[in-house]
């Protein structure tokens, strides 16, 4: 065998032999990129490359050192020290978050994405945020817009950045977000744009606020044994950019615990500044965000501008981003103050929480830590709380939809809508054959897994992606309400869910939550589009479809007819609705999904087709494809098919080599053996060098 692999490689002489240009593993940062700059009044926009490699990576690997014995050690070059506790990653260009990208408006977005997942892993990005209008196909969803990208292949995306604000880019293949593969994306806009650019005094990148639920194992784990064994989905605690405390290290000598760094947040005395605040939640753990002493001016959410809004704390669920202006004017009080992050329902169990530090530059010591204790209890906040995902008292709550727009009223507000769709979401108490064998272990004899369904349909992607790939899937994988022959709420139902929209229609979404059999608070993400909040109420522990038709027949869902907030990502309260009006202006196909990672994972998403297959979008050259395949014969050199292949045989000579193997000795007449070998190596050395 070791003969016969120095002659295969051999074979090839060795100027020929290349190795791809991503084996160099050289990965940028991106901090001093020409595009993260002041955005200029007139000012040409650029073209902002970036190349990245998507691998499995580690927490707490070697490029981390003696961290956290010596904190210097836990910023090293490629170190991601998250937690402290060691598990497997799936990162871009080994940081998390990731590398981000901050631009001007109007500027091209170029990421070439190479794909160095082991296992032969598929992956996509997606661009949360930007409605990627004249580029369909840069939207970033594996199997609705695009394969996934293949192990040791690349991908470039390229779109132009034309919706301005708080955005973020994060994987869209399985469950890659959760297990580190996100970070911001940043779209500024020249001053005279920026209507409350003389509200603050700075607008920096290291204001970008990113925070995400953390557990202990990584997703495809997590979400085996959610389906198949126990259901847990309870994270332990929060990331603050990716930084925060939870795995102690103890220096054995002195008997001290040593924790990994917070994240920190500078500023100066007297001085006005612009934060974003991005969710890159998980499951269903709608995090309160507050800073201690300090009030929140917000002004934007999901990249659009809001009357401003002052409140002591915030929550805020996946996928949504929120702007506020924080006037650093507590440095009497102290010079350090803890930036607190809570979570609520599925992360109260484990009261899973987060901290960071918000320092005045007046502080005399980069170690010193805010007054205060940081367990979960501890970061409850009285005053007037914001998007409440649930009265706290005695604070005052106020939710999005009580929020004025800064944008201009259109006819959205006040037209009659050409479509309306009623969409329960719900957990649905059925033997969803992902989960259950009705012979084996059905719904009622074991450990019962609730589907997550729209209108009782668990959605399912289709094998090739139908904005790229549209002929290719096949009619009979699409349903909806409307169209399935099976009584769901009896027979689990599972399609590629799709509502098809004629191009220009102005579309209505009622979508509700039953409430039952548990309470959560779904956010619904909408691709390709932004959609105005019209109404949106709390019922009580639970609702049906039926009750919510009712009292709109009845005239009782009252809609506001201006100055509706606009956003991309909204929350729908448990046991009520929310009502959303869109303009279908874009074609593609599109997305909408519950953003907590295992409920759109599992079925509850659908996607709609905006204009016919004539008006959807001109694929781009040589864009890939993938899909079912079938054996159906061969192809002639031509291409064409040919009628009979013929069966192929080699015959290969083999010497006639005499071994004789003695039973009181281990040596072998080789010579022949040898002799043969060393020969043919010299001819072929003579042939090919």
């Amino acid at each position: 065998m070791f003969v016969l692999m120095l002659v295969t490689l051999s074979l090839v002489p060795r100027d020929t032999i290349a190795q791809p240009d991503t084996w160099n593993f050289h990965m940028e940062d991106y901090k001093d990129h020409p595009c993260r700059r002041p955005c200029e009044e007139n000012g040409l926009p650029h073209v902002c490359q970036y190349e990245w490699i998507v691998e499995n990576y580690f927490v707490m690997s070697k490029a981390c050192h003696q961290c956290p014995f010596n904190l210097d050690h836990c910023s090293a070059p490629h170190c991601i020290a998250a937690d402290g506790y060691a598990k497997g990653i799936r990162v871009a260009n080994r940081m998390m978050p990731g590398p981000a990208i901050e631009v001007c408006l109007g500027d091209t977005i170029e990421v070439t994405v190479n794909n160095h997942l082991e296992s032969s892993e598929g992956t996509s990005i997606h661009w949360h945020g930007i409605m990627q209008y004249g580029s369909q196909f840069m939207d970033g969803v594996a199997m609705v817009t695009q394969c996934p990208i293949s192990f040791n292949s690349k991908f470039t995306y390229r779109f132009n950045a034309s919706s301005a604000g708080t955005h973020y880019w994060h994987g869209h293949a399985g469950t890659q977000r959760a297990d580190g593969l996100y970070g911001p994306l940043i779209v500024r806009q020249p001053p005279s744009q920026e209507i409350y650019h003389t509200s603050y005094d700075y607008d920096l990148p290291e204001h970008v606020i990113t925070i995400t639920d953390w557990t202990i194992d990584m997703m495809t784990n997590r979400l085996a044994k959610y389906v198949h064994f126990d259901n847990d989905n309870k994270p332990r605690l929060m990331l603050i950019n990716g930084k925060g405390q939870y795995q102690g290290y103890v220096n054995q000598t002195t008997n001290t615990t040593y924790y990994t760094p917070r994240a920190v947040f500078h500023v100066d005395a007297d001085k006005k500044y612009r934060f974003r605040l991005i969710s890159n939640g998980i499951m269903n753990c709608p995090i309160q965000f507050s800073i201690d002493n300090h009030t929140m001016l917000f002004i934007a959410s999901d990249g659009n501008y809001l009357k401003p809004f002052v409140a002591d704390s915030l929550t805020i669920h996946s996928g949504e981003r929120y702007d506020f202006i924080l006037f650093a004017d507590k440095e009497h009080i102290a010079s350090n103050f803890w930036i607190r992050a809570r979570g609520y329902n599925n992360c109260a169990t484990r009261k899973a929480s987060q901290t960071a530090i918000l320092r005045y530059s007046s502080s005399n010591s980069t170690t010193d830590l805010p007054k205060g204790n940081t367990a979960w209890e501890d970061g409850i906040r009285e005053g007037v709380h914001l998007n409440a995902a649930f009265p706290v008292p005695p604070n005052d709550t106020a939710e999005i939809r009580n929020l004025k727009a800064e944008l201009p009223d259109d006819d959205i507000l006040t037209s009659t809508p050409d479509k309306q769709f009623y969409l329960a979401i719900d957990f649905v108490p059925i033997d969803n054959l992902r989960s259950h064998n009705i012979p084996y272990y059905p719904f009622n004899s074991s450990v019962k897994f609730y589907s997550p369904q729209i209108n009782w349909i668990s959605s399912q992607m289709p094998p090739s992606p139908p904005l790229s790939q549209f002929d290719d899937v096949p009619e009979e994988l699409f349903c909806n309400a409307e169209k399935v022959k099976k009584q769901c709420t009896k027979e689990w139902c599972a399609c590629v869910h799709k509502y098809d929209l004629n191009l220009g229609d102005l579309v209505e979404l009622i979508i509700l939550d039953e409430g039952k059999p548990s309470h959560a608070y779904h956010p619904v993400h909408l691709h390709g589009h932004r959609f105005r909040v019209l109404a949106m109420e709390r019922l009580g522990d639970s609702t049906s479809l039926a009750e919510v038709k009712e009292l709109d027949r009845a005239g009782k869902i009252n809609r506001t007819t201006t100055q509706a907030p606009l956003k991309d990502t909204i929350i729908i309260p448990d046991g009520g609705y929310t009502v959303l009006r869109f303009r279908a202006d874009n074609p593609g196909i599109w997305l909408l999904h519950c953003h907590v990672e295992f409920h759109a994972e599992t079925g509850m998403a659908l996607v709609f087709q905006v204009g016919t297959k004539e008006q959807l979008p001109k694929r781009p050259k040589n864009f890939p494809k993938c899909g079912s395949w079938k054996f159906e014969g061969y192809e002639e050199n031509d291409g064409t098919p040919a009628s009979n292949q013929p069966n192929i045989t080699v015959n290969v000579p083999v010497p006639k080599v005499e071994v004789t193997c003695r039973s009181n000795s281990n040596s072998l007449h080789t010579s022949s053996i040898m002799l043969m070998s060393v020969a043919f190596m010299t001819i072929l050395k003579s042939l090919y060098f």
